[in-house]
């Protein structure tokens, strides 16, 4: 046997990564990663744009609209409304949630109202980018939202393409 040959485990396991990433809806972690980041990036940069019901950019949102776009930034496509979105979504713990990931705003998870994405966990308080409501512009919030105040944060992420 050719020693610089690879060896029959070595084959099937690229076999398996490249066979794994031509899956419809696949994606490897380090894309679904740059994915997030992009999402996240253009959520901020949307920071002081106005609110508007229905609205999906590039200087007006609602709240599913912002995620919408960020996402599409991504090169991903999720549904438009926040409802849609969460169920598209991986559903999640708050444990394992990332930056970049859908945060999900209702009484239940059949219940969603509002979205945004996850920015990270910093002074003692998760923070999230949306677009909150009339009157109001995309910012960057604390999510304080528990199944104590009637409502809870459910956390949703688009790995590969959206469902």
């Amino acid at each position: 046997m050719n020693s610089a040959a690879p060896s029959r485990a070595a084959v099937a396991t690229a076999l398996a990564v490249v066979t794994t990433s031509l899956v419809l809806g696949a994606a490897s972690p380090a894309s679904a990663a740059t994915a997030k980041s992009k999402a996240l990036t253009t959520a901020a940069a949307q920071k002081g744009d106005a609110y508007e019901y229905g609205a999906t950019g590039p200087d007006r949102f609602d709240c599913s609209g912002l995620t919408q776009y960020a996402y599409k930034k991504a090169g991903k496509s999720i549904p438009r409304v926040a409802q849609a979105q969460y169920s598209a979504s991986k559903q999640i713990s708050w444990r394992s949630r990332q930056k970049g990931d859908l945060v999900a705003i209702g009484s239940n998870k059949r219940d969603i109202e509002h979205v945004g994405l996850y920015a990270g966990y910093w002074s003692g308080a998760s923070w999230y980018w949306h677009a909150p409501k009339p009157g109001q512009k995309v910012q960057l919030s604390k999510i304080k939202y528990s199944i104590y105040s009637g409502v809870s944060a459910y956390y949703g992420q688009f790995n590969g393409q959206a469902r």
